[in-house]
């Protein structure tokens, strides 16, 4: 993997490009992250890594400019797993979904040439019942269901 580009944050605010020495913008910024360059920002006052921050800013700037990605109520839903005991796993579930999501995009615009796009969409749609399935397990084990343990006993339901 290559070497993270270093920024650097200075305290007029200013983001300066170690790579290519000058300053930059948030829309350079954002740049780097839509052409998958890999990249940290550091506070220059404390040296502490504040990529999260500049992530989190760009972010502001894309929701608050046209259309948004995320409803309010999916933002009251994501501000309520915080410091939850699920925290941890939704994060970890968020971010799988994602990988998964940006995987498939690739495929289906790769593939889609190879095959007939119902083969295409087919293969995708087992892919993702399996995958989804594998997530949902694994959430659901760090909530603590044994999953696999409850499978076997019968159901208050089955009149037993």
């Amino acid at each position: 993997m290559d070497k993270p580009r270093i920024i650097k944050k200075y305290p007029n605010r200013r983001l300066y490009d170690t790579e290519i020495s000058r300053y930059i913008t948030l829309v350079d910024v954002r740049d780097l992250v839509m052409d998958a360059v890999p990249f940290k920002v550091f506070d220059t006052a404390n040296d502490t890594d504040i990529t999260r921050a500049i992530l989190l800013q760009i972010m502001l700037e894309e929701e608050s400019g046209g259309e948004p990605l995320f409803s309010a109520n999916m933002l009251a839903q994501i501000i309520r797993f915080y410091g939850g005991t699920l925290q941890g796993a939704f994060a970890r579930y968020l971010e799988t979904a994602l990988d998964l999501f940006a995987r498939q995009q690739q495929e289906l615009t790769q593939s889609w040439s190879d095959t007939t796009p119902l083969e295409t969409m087919t293969r995708m749609a087992q892919q993702n019942v399996e995958l989804w399935g594998e997530l949902q397990r694994e959430f659901m084990r760090a909530a603590g269901f044994d999953i696999e343990h409850d499978r076997g006993k019968p159901s208050a339901d089955d009149g037993d």
